[in-house]
């Protein structure tokens, strides 16, 4: 069973209303929210860092990077580094590189959701390919990840400008 099906089977599971979208390959968390023709502020990404605890999630926006001094100012985060391309591979073997799903759940992984997606009424991530994705409500992806929600995300276009 690959990454998809694992992942529908569960929201199936647990009752939770999804869409499912193809579109043609795309490789950036941006190149994604402009193939499902939506802004990128509406598409969930997924980074993986490595901390105190050991690994875990934080789901933010497409067009927003991690202010990882933010991260490591949470609870139980005094250092946190972003995960390498080559733990990916091992953590999310089952995926494409870069489109795991934020249901740290399935990986026995804390989530970390920014508030700005936790404010928001949908949202949609990679499903494990480039080309899957899902779209639900953020209240039911509350309910079913129970992230700790903070505020960790800064717009892309302002650290560059810092």
């Amino acid at each position: 069973m690959n990454m998809l099906q694992r992942f529908q089977r569960y929201l199936d599971q647990h009752g939770i209303r999804y869409s499912h979208s193809i579109h043609s390959p795309a490789y950036t968390a941006v190149e994604v929210a402009s193939a499902e023709c939506m802004p990128a502020r509406g598409l969930a990404k997924v980074v993986v860092y490595f901390g105190d605890r050991g690994y875990g999630m934080l789901v933010l926006p497409a067009d927003c990077i991690v202010d990882f001094g933010a991260v490591r100012r949470l609870p139980g985060l005094a250092s946190a580094r972003l995960a390498a391309e080559s733990e990916l591979v091992e953590l999310f073997p089952d995926c494409e590189l870069g489109t795991m799903p934020p249901l740290g759940n399935l990986f026995q992984m804390p989530v970390l959701l920014d508030v700005s997606i936790g404010t928001a009424e949908f949202m949609a991530f990679n499903a494990g390919t480039h080309q899957d994705v899902i779209h639900m409500k953020v209240s039911d992806f509350l309910n079913l990840v129970n992230p700790l929600v903070a505020e960790f995300a800064q717009s892309a276009s302002a650290a560059m400008v810092g």
